[in-house]
């Protein structure tokens, strides 16, 4: 698995139909909390993030030219207020993601992915922490970020509900990753 690259790609709006198929898969529809997508919907919450309307930016995770998931990522004092509950300044990216496979679940593609784009993020001038914050009972999420270095900072709830929030600074990334990435 080490000599995987994922590539990843700033999404477009002709990927929303890709899109809308694998949030309603059921491993997906599980962890999401946004019942059935439309094409409607995937247009109207994605739409601004690919405009640059948002502060979130989307990617696909690429695998050999073949779209196997998406990731995002967006600065932490651009969300809405209620969303973290400190105010951690300039430098802090949050990310969220998914693999489309239900098939690759468990098989440490979600890892890699991961590593390899908190990799490219820290390469970011002034970058310095990333955070995800897993429901507290997706623990198959939580040790995929655990696996890639994020530590466990806490219970919180934000918009979405109950959640995790899990942090990774990027010199403990670094020094744990210097071979491996």
């Amino acid at each position: 698995m080490k000599n995987i690259q994922y590539e990843f790609i700033p999404l477009k709006e002709s990927d929303l139909p890709v899109i809308t198929d694998w949030l309603n898969r059921p491993h997906l529809q599980k962890w999401w909390r946004e019942g059935k997508i439309t094409q409607e919907m995937a247009h109207k919450k994605y739409l601004p993030r690919i405009m640059d309307e948002d502060s979130a930016k989307p990617y696909l995770a690429f695998l050999e030219d073949i779209p196997k998931g998406y990731i995002q990522y967006y600065s932490v004092s651009e969300t809405e207020t209620n969303w973290w509950p400190d105010n951690p300044g300039p430098g802090v990216l949050g990310i969220d993601l998914f693999i489309a496979d239900p098939e690759q679940l468990n098989k440490g593609f979600g890892t890699l992915m991961v590593s390899q784009f908190v990799n490219f993020l820290f390469k970011k001038p002034g970058i310095r922490e990333i955070r995800i914050d897993p429901r507290p009972d997706n623990l198959r999420a939580i040790r995929c970020y655990e696996k890639a270095g994020f530590k466990k900072a806490g219970p919180i709830t934000n918009p979405d509900g109950p959640a995790l929030m899990m942090t990774l600074d990027k010199n403990s990334f670094l020094e744990q990753n210097k071979n491996k990435i």
